[in-house]
């Protein structure tokens, strides 16, 4: 089980993805959440790493579990995710190639898409924050 803290945020109707170096597909920005440390910690360390900026308005958007994409089969994700605002404009930094703001159709179409990033996708289009 990968237990990781994700951020679902929304510009435009469009929710944030981002790409790793050296990988293809976009995932939820965050990361997994180390021994000691909260959900809600790990966000904000996660995204101050990923994106060079702080979360503000932070609510959980729920818990999310799927097959962890890239891992070896039958290897399940456990995504606490949270609905947040950034503190500055998003940068690629670290480990992040680059970040878009996808449509729920967008990112579906691509050609390699994570489980769980395509669930909270369609939760958010189910609340009717997203476009599709």
């Amino acid at each position: 089980m990968i237990r990781t803290a994700a951020l679902a945020h929304i510009r435009d109707r469009r929710l944030i993805q981002t790409r790793s170096v050296g990988k293809s597909v976009f995932y939820m920005a965050g990361g997994k959440i180390d021994t000691g440390e909260t959900a809600r910690q790990a966000l904000h360390r996660e995204i101050r790493e990923e994106l060079g900026v702080g979360v503000t308005e932070v609510s959980e958007l729920g818990v999310f579990r799927a097959e962890a994409y890239g891992h070896p089969s039958g290897t399940r994700l456990h995504m606490t995710c949270f609905r947040a605002e950034v503190t500055d404009e998003p940068r690629p930094t670290g480990e992040i190639a680059e970040f878009r703001y996808f449509t729920g159709g967008e990112y579906a179409a691509m050609p390699e898409v994570a489980p769980g990033s395509l669930m909270v996708f369609r939760h958010l289009h189910r609340l009717g924050l997203l476009d599709w």
